[in-house]
């Protein structure tokens, strides 16, 4: 009999969380090619988002929130990147010192050609700003979702809430997730591994092999979930 009310706050605690995960929304994004789940319908904005060599690219920010609880997903489009960086380059004074100075050289590391490497380094730059930021730094690694390479990060800020940071890039497009919550409460795995990649046609995009952006994609696998890596156990 002394196992009753043992057994009955177990239960409410089942239904509670059931509950609480059935109020959570799978988002998808045509125009940006991903999918989420969110808490609640996101807002959606449009920004510029000012790369490491300081040109600017287009960019969609995705938020939603949940009681103190916060997260987003920002997309930067690199699809146009090498017009952009072109176009700086011509309007750049030649004696400037600057990333957008140089010759017209297609493979110049300034220039016309830096949108290559910049393009290549736009994952660790997101990476190194996070980390200038005053928090405790509690786990930085690789990681990957469906195969696609990337990196996680995990913050204790000043007021002891937690920061957690997905960062990738998948045919050109650079992909930021940010999830704030609460001291104590428990990491927003349903928000950071739900993220899935998606094709022009709106279906999900999973490799057989690991896939590094600006490089030639691995052949595409058939079915089946990602696998995280790092902090996050695989899922394969």
């Amino acid at each position: 009999m002394r196992l009753v009310p043992s057994v009955t706050a177990s239960f409410v605690l089942l239904v509670s969380m059931a509950a609480f995960a059935q109020e959570w929304i799978e988002y998808s994004s045509r125009a940006d090619l991903f999918f989420v789940n969110f808490p609640v319908q996101p807002q959606v904005r449009d920004i510029s988002y000012t790369s490491e060599f300081g040109a600017t690219f287009p960019a969609r920010v995705y938020a939603a929130e949940q009681g103190r609880s916060q997260y987003s997903v920002t997309v930067v489009d690199y699809t146009d990147a090498e017009r952009i960086h072109t176009e700086r380059a011509k309007q750049c004074h030649p004696l400037a010192h600057s990333g957008c100075a140089g010759s017209e050289d297609p493979d110049g590391v300034q220039g016309a050609g830096s949108w290559k490497y910049e393009r290549a380094g736009a994952v660790d730059f997101v990476s190194f700003n996070v980390l200038r930021r005053k928090a405790e730094l509690t786990y930085f690694g690789w990681a990957a979702i469906d195969r696609v390479a990337g990196r996680y990060i995990h913050l204790t800020n000043p007021d002891r809430s937690r920061t957690f940071f997905a960062v990738y890039m998948h045919e050109d497009r650079l992909y930021i997730l940010e999830a704030t919550v609460p001291a104590g409460y428990p990491e927003p795995g349903l928000f950071q591994q739900s993220l899935r990649f998606l094709d022009k046609a709106g279906n999900p995009a999973r490799y057989e092999g690991i896939y590094s952006n600006g490089y030639p994609p691995p052949p595409r696998a058939g079915g089946g979930r990602g696998a995280g890596a790092g902090a996050n156990p695989p899922r394969n």
